[in-house]
């Protein structure tokens, strides 16, 4: 009983979130997701290669919203994104669809990105896409590599228009 209340008393906290309000980088945040997702979608309709998926919504908020943070950098965002799909495809071509494969996916698309710090979590996301929808290997590089490259290319022209702002804060 003593141990369950321990731990039941970790849930509690009166500690306040850390992250600022802050209307004009609310803003500017805006803008620079709008501005990458027309590109993908732009840039998807002619070439007939499907360049934006619902994970890279997230990826934007990082890229745009806080692009100094670790997680938001471009090693992350292309090297997260990469990883954790080629995970997906490579659990789906070995062990189907199911359940457990895609269990199997999501963990080891984390631990991938952990041991290689290139975590991204909106990234942690690919491979429930790969499996449910059963992707095959070009999703690698269509619409994920290219989707993350452009993304970041974005991200870099973007961010350093603003005085206060350096993207990336690191490469490697």
């Amino acid at each position: 009983m003593k141990y369950i209340k321990r731990y039941l008393g970790k849930f509690a906290s009166s500690a306040r979130s850390p992250l600022k309000q802050n209307f004009v980088h609310a803003l500017w945040a805006f803008l620079g997701g709008s501005i990458t997702a027309f590109v993908l979608a732009s840039f998807s309709s002619p070439t007939g290669l499907p360049l934006l998926m619902a994970p890279f919504g997230a990826s934007c908020v990082l890229a745009f919203g806080i692009p100094d943070a670790p997680l938001s950098q471009p090693r992350n965002i292309i090297g997260g994104h990469f990883l954790t799909t080629l995970c997906g495809l490579m659990v789906l071509h070995l062990a189907g669809s199911g359940v457990w494969a895609l269990s199997l996916g999501v963990g080891l698309g984390i631990a991938a990105m952990l041991l290689t710090k290139t975590t991204h979590p909106p990234a942690g996301a690919n491979p429930i896409i790969v499996i449910t929808s059963a992707s095959t290997w070009s999703f690698l590089v269509t619409p994920v590599l290219t989707g993350s490259i452009m993304i970041v290319c974005v991200a870099l022209l973007y961010n350093n228009l603003f005085k206060n702002r350096k993207y990336p804060t690191f490469w490697i």
